[in-house]
């Protein structure tokens, strides 16, 4: 007998206004540990300033307790790519990046994403990997449209991150659907053909999250069963948002402007 996929969930207008109070809040929290991002901070102080954070304000951690993951962050320093544990003894150095990976639940609904940030000046290159994943990942975005299919937004990470060097995308980790639940189905793919996969329909919510590696797009996973690394030993990058599928285009539930500069920059750079 043949299982049947599980449906997509749909929002309704209220449940999207509800993962929107969750995206903003795992939005500012990711904006209070951008600036407190500095030379010799540990992982572990930013974890303590996202939980308290979060609690404050009304939420409750996605990831602290996921399948006994430990933080309120995930934090992975140049060569993890994610999944790194927030450690005392991890202290951020000039010229280091940071992968800082958050979720958030509020009345039971989810918000995730992650953001890659410099610790003080950076080398040309790292700056570079950064600015192409974070693009890529809009012009992931921007592929959400009603009617798209799911591996457009897949196609569009893909071919941005082509157009701009020989990056490692990283395969085997990606995207998902959210809503009541942090990682639901289907897996989002940052490489693949276009036209694959279910239509997009208004009410549908997925985290969009390209990884980028400076060199190979090879992976292992450490012995502490979380921090994927490179393998070889080259920083990574990577970035996410949640969004929801709308009849006027994707809302980014993440951003805090729900994604209009973003957009507004990438309709300037395709407009005749």
């Amino acid at each position: 007998m043949f299982r049947r996929r599980p449906a997509i969930q749909i929002k309704t207008d209220e449940q999207l206004e509800l993962m929107r109070a969750a995206g903003l809040l795992v939005g500012r929290t990711l904006e209070l540990l951008r600036e407190a991002v500095k030379p010799g901070i540990t992982t572990l102080d930013l974890d303590v300033i996202a939980e308290e954070h979060i609690r404050d304000n009304g939420g409750v951690p996605s990831f602290k307790g996921y399948h006994g993951f430990t933080g309120t962050i995930c934090a992975s320093v140049n060569e993890e790519i994610v999944h790194g544990i927030p450690r005392a003894g991890k202290v951020l150095h000039e010229g280091d990046v940071i992968s800082i990976d958050c979720g958030a639940i509020v009345q039971g609904w989810h918000g995730d994403s992650a953001i890659t940030v410099p610790v003080g000046e950076i080398a040309e290159d790292l700056q570079r990997l950064l600015e192409v994943t974070e693009a890529s990942l809009w012009h992931g975005l921007a592929a959400g449209t009603a009617g798209a299919r799911l591996t457009d937004m897949s196609h569009a990470v893909e071919s941005y991150v082509r157009s701009q060097g020989p990056y490692g995308i990283v395969e085997g980790y990606g995207g998902h659907g959210i809503g009541t639940e942090m990682h639901m189905d289907p897996l989002i793919p940052n490489h693949g053909a276009p036209g694959h996969g279910p239509v997009l329909r208004s009410g549908m919510c997925f985290a969009v999250e390209p990884m980028v590696n400076l060199g190979t797009k090879q992976t292992v996973e450490l012995d502490d069963g979380w921090t994927v690394i490179t393998t070889d030993g080259r920083a990574s990058a990577h970035f996410e948002h949640t969004f929801a599928v709308t009849p006027d285009g994707p809302r980014v539930l993440t951003a805090l402007d729900e994604g209009r500069e973003w957009f507004a920059k990438l309709a300037g750079e395709t407009a005749p």
